[in-house]
């Protein structure tokens, strides 16, 4: 389509300049004929002009960069590595065509050297603005729309040269860094965005200082709303229209806040957030627009509340029980979970005891939710903590205790890319992702070594990522 596209754009270029010389001419009186014969000598113009526009605009088409990554050997979710050596031709940022050896007509041919071939990684929970900053920086009184791009930024690029070429970002000011990679101005990878996040008044998302009271009274939305970081929303009207807000912007799905948090003040663990009227305000807006409700809950009567509501994804849900997670599965929602990582020194200590009960929880979820085979994504959810950020992918390895490599892998390519293609018609990057085939978007890491076979390779991209492709364009290249 895009092809067709520029051929047409470039056969009326074409035109319009022949036409523009031909006027020229007659309005200068260079051309003097009789009015037939100014008609005769126009549409032969016109038709030459068309020829030529013809010829130019797929001659364009035919020079557009073709790349041939060749002596492959390539991972399948279900055959595992290949044993024979293939080449993959890529064009206009999909995958072309699959061959068996390594010949190839392609402009750019890349010496696989016998490397394995595997889709680009996949994060379905990062903060990419909460992730990037401390929480000193983001409380400071000198933080900027500028400080953000600048250190959010940066870190974008970081994690696509980790091998991570999509990611879902779970709330916050996302849309002007997601702008500036889908424009070219920075480097990043895809990116799902919820935009900020919704919650109701001492919510997961009320990030209000002490001194910052309630909007609804004061008619003053918090700092944290300013920067598009998370809506206050109570009640059906103000749900509705923070969904559509976000909608509005771009979303590809919703967040919604739908118990408590380990790194928000005001709101204990165990407490349920928004009524069932609240949440299903929000599914229904969602849903109006083809897209879903994701929710950040992690008890049963949270997220028993959320399903009924209608609701397709619940994140985190470490504290879990049996019953609800057969409910789940009954409704086909989604598990979107994390390995969290332990608590650290440097975590506030009211943190570190919200968090003990879900951290003992996800030793028990794990192998439950396996066991029970319900659909599992994986994701990280790096908050306030940069330095975390270098070991996202050493936290892939971490589901090695209740997980095989090749479901490991599965997990973080293939089943996370079915996880965002829930977004539907919202979803900003049409096309299949996750997969190594003919017709899927080019979105690629060549491994030095097999990953089914040692795990650990993943964990090291910068010595083992031979080559990182995103959208059939090339990020790394250490082959030639």
């Amino acid at each position: 389509m895009r092809n067709l596209i520029v051929c047409f754009n470039c056969l009326i270029d074409s035109l319009f300049q022949g036409l523009f010389i031909v006027f020229a001419f007659i309005e200068s009186k260079v051309i003097r004929f009789r009015s037939k014969y100014l008609y005769r000598f126009i549409s032969l113009f016109i038709v030459i002009l068309f020829q030529i526009g013809i010829q130019n605009s797929f001659a364009q088409i035919g020079n557009e960069e073709s790349i041939s990554i060749s002596n492959v050997r390539i991972y399948h979710p279900k055959n595992g590595v290949s044993k024979s050596l293939y080449t993959v031709v890529i064009e206009d940022g999909m995958i072309k065509k699959i061959e068996s050896g390594n010949h190839s007509s392609s402009n750019k041919i890349i010496d696989g050297k016998g490397s394995v071939l595997i889709p680009g990684l996949i994060d379905v929970h990062v903060h990419m603005a909460f992730g990037a900053l401390s929480m000193r920086e983001m409380m400071s009184p000198m933080l900027s729309e500028g400080l953000i791009m600048r250190k959010v930024g940066g870190n974008a690029e970081k994690m696509l040269l980790r091998g991570f070429t999509s990611v879902r970002d779970a709330g916050g000011p996302i849309f002007p860094l997601k702008k500036a990679i889908d424009e070219g101005k920075l480097t990043g990878p895809r990116i799902w965005p919820s935009g900020a996040t919704i919650s109701q008044t001492a919510g997961h998302g009320d990030f209000r200082t002490p001194d910052e009271s309630s909007r609804k009274f004061f008619s003053e939305p918090s700092r944290a709303e300013r920067f598009n970081a998370t809506f206050i929303a109570d009640g059906r009207p103000e749900v509705l229209t923070a969904v559509r807000e976000n909608l509005r912007f771009g979303a590809s799905q919703i967040k919604l806040m739908a118990g408590g948090g380990t790194s928000s003040a005001y709101d204990p663990v165990d407490v349920t957030q928004y009524t069932f009227d609240e949440m299903l305000a929000a599914v229904e807006a969602a849903e109006d627009w083809g897209t879903y409700v994701m929710v950040h809950a992690y008890t049963p009567r949270a997220v028993q509340r959320a399903i009924k509501a209608g609701v397709k994804c619940v994140e985190h849900g470490q504290m879990l029980d049996q019953k609800t997670l057969r409910m789940m599965k009954k409704n086909n929602v989604w598990l979107s979970t994390q390995n969290l990582v332990e608590s650290t020194p440097d975590m506030d200590p009211m943190r570190v005891e919200k968090r003990k009960p879900v951290i003992e929880g996800q030793e028990q979820l794990w192998p439950l939710a396996k066991k029970m085979k319900l659909k599992i994504a994986w994701g990280t959810d790096f908050l306030f903590e940069p330095e975390l950020n270098e070991q996202q992918n050493a936290y892939i390895l971490r589901l090695q205790k209740w997980f095989t490599n090749a479901e490991i892998i599965n997990m973080v390519t293939q089943d996370n890319a079915e996880l965002l293609q829930l977004s539907g018609l919202r979803s900003p990057y049409p096309g299949k992702l996750g997969i190594i085939e003919e017709g899927a978007l080019a979105d690629l890491i060549l491994v030095d070594g097999d990953p089914l076979e040692d795990l650990s390779l993943i964990a090291n991209p910068e010595e083992k990522f031979l080559l990182i492709m995103k959208e059939g364009k090339i990020y790394k290249n250490m082959l030639n």
